[in-house]
């Protein structure tokens, strides 16, 4: 059997774990919105509509801030037409999925709906076919508490208190060619400037993302991160990062080392918002809003899903509906480590997406919500990273991989809450055949018990949850874990992901 080490201990912090690292991301797309979180006709529908099944595995999920309503889908998208008495709202066409949007759920019930699960808005903004002052506009609808047209309308439209959003993008995905709207890093970096000084004018206070790379592999990825915080780095408090990833041509132990990937995207990106703070010779840190993430075929949607044609315009139809694997989940639980691991920097990101739509959660018209794969390791990570994530000292044997040459077969991360005592370990094994012994020095953390582990992994590292058998996969206990003398020793299953929380005697 493997083995590898690592220790761990509190003076090692990296940075404190911030909820909106939690985050979720809802769009305008495909089965998400209709018939996904929302189903009049669903036997568990509330009096608004709502899946309460949705909303119970939304909670137990545990995100944070939801970012909303896109995506691609805001760059077309006309605030206005979302809010008012449903019957008067338009449909329109949507030309970044080829659909019909109905406008039935909106601003206001999807604020509604946020109550319902315990979370917050991340508002998106259209730079893309609009501007400034639709910007503007929106953000005197949103937080203004009365006396002007536009919050009065908010007001007559049945919402008194405002909805007072924190968090703003400035537009989505501007550098890539297939956003509508696309302009070049100086021209977009111009109007993100302009729109962010004036949101800035209504209300000082707001959060503001500025769009970066869609990918770490676009040709202008760097520069473009250059050239949008030299115009904005006053203006704005994060700069975006999206990244999504998938198994291609067979090659699994590549597709496992995905958070390498992660790990050189950040720290790039970092670099980069640190070199025009030098220039700048400014004492601000731009932080990052990892707010698109997660394991994505993409493939599959160019070669199959593809909707097109000047007279299909469906509404809600099945669009990027991945079905996930224990190896997905695997790879998805090691990007979870991957944003830990940069804590300080990375203070807010968001899972794409949450419901049906490349999800942790499916739904069926008229029937069951289930977990995917995916689900376990957010709504675990979510529940046991508190306080301070960590840096592990580890020593891993490698592997081979044809994408990012040699990697590391164990990847891990550990959080520590002072004020409780409480700590967690969430390890990964790489390995396509081997057990890994795992053996970690934790007597600086003062834990002397066990609290829980969880284990997710099968003998068939494609096996997923399906609506005729939802529940094949899912964590189980690691009775391997055991604590003497400081030291922890579990073994983790080949293509593992594995969580193990820890405290002390007096807090168990």
């Amino acid at each position: 059997m493997t083995h590898a080490r690592l220790t761990v201990d509190p003076a090692f912090a990296i940075g404190p774990i911030r909820r909106q690292l939690f985050g979720g991301f809802v769009e305008h797309l495909g089965r998400h919105v209709y018939d996904g979180i929302y189903e009049p006709g669903h036997p568990s529908a509330d009096a608004e509509g709502f899946r309460t099944d949705v909303i119970e595995l939304v909670r137990e999920l545990g995100v944070s801030t939801i970012r909303y309503p896109g995506g691609n889908f805001v760059s077309g998208f006309r605030w206005e037409d979302s809010v008012g008495p449903r019957q008067d709202r338009p449909r329109r066409l949507d030309l970044a999925w080829h659909s019909t949007e109905t406008n039935e759920v909106g601003l206001h019930e999807f604020s509604s709906w946020l109550d319902k699960v315990g979370s917050d808005l991340m508002l998106a903004v259209n730079l893309g076919t609009r501007g400034t002052l639709e910007a503007i506009d929106l953000l005197e609808y949103a937080n203004i508490p009365g006396g002007t047209t536009l919050s009065d309308q908010r007001i007559a439209n049945g919402r008194i208190a405002p909805f007072d959003v924190r968090m703003w993008c400035l537009g989505n995905e501007m550098d890539g060619p297939w956003q509508l709207g696309h302009r070049s890093a100086d021209d977009y970096g111009k109007l993100a400037a302009q729109t962010a000084k004036g949101m800035r004018q209504l209300d000082p206070d707001i959060q503001l993302v500025v769009c970066g790379s869609s990918s770490a592999h676009m040709p202008t990825f760097g520069e473009w991160e250059r050239v949008v915080l030299t115009h904005t780095y006053n203006d704005v408090d994060l700069i975006s990062c999206h990244a999504y990833y998938e198994e291609r041509g067979g090659d699994l132990g590549s597709f496992l080392a995905s958070a390498v990937d992660m790990d050189g995207f950040i720290e790039t990106v970092v670099a980069t918002a640190d070199h025009v703070k030098a220039v700048k010779g400014s004492d601000k840190r731009i932080d990052i809003s990892f707010d698109e993430w997660n394991v994505w075929y993409i493939d599959r949607f160019h070669g199959v899903d593809k909707i097109e044609g000047i007279d299909n315009w469906p509404v809600a139809p099945r669009l990027l509906e991945d079905v996930y694997s224990v190896a997905d989940a695997v790879v998805f639980g090691s990007l979870m480590i991957s944003l830990l691991k940069h804590a300080d920097r990375v203070t807010s990101a968001s899972l794409a997406q949450l419901v049906n739509v490349i999800a942790p959660i499916m739904t069926e018209p008229g029937g069951p919500a289930w977990r995917q794969t995916t689900f376990f390791p957010f709504s675990l990570t979510s529940r046991l990273a508190r306080g301070e994530a960590l840096r592990v000292k580890l020593a891993s044997p490698e592997y081979t991989t044809a994408v990012y040459g040699e990697v590391p077969l164990v990847d891990a991360v550990a959080t520590h809450d002072a004020a409780s005592g409480d700590s967690a370990l969430f390890l990964v094994n790489r390995s396509l055949t081997e057990a890994i012994t795992v053996t970690a020095d934790i007597a600086a953390l003062g834990a002397t018990g066990i609290l829980e582990t969880h284990t997710l992994t099968d003998d068939d590292v494609n096996a997923k949850n399906t609506l005729e058998d939802p529940e094949h996969v899912a964590p189980r206990e690691n009775t391997s874990a055991a604590i003497s003398d400081g030291i922890l020793t579990i073994t983790l299953p080949p293509v593992s992901w594995t969580a193990v929380a820890l405290g002390t005697t007096a807090g168990m």
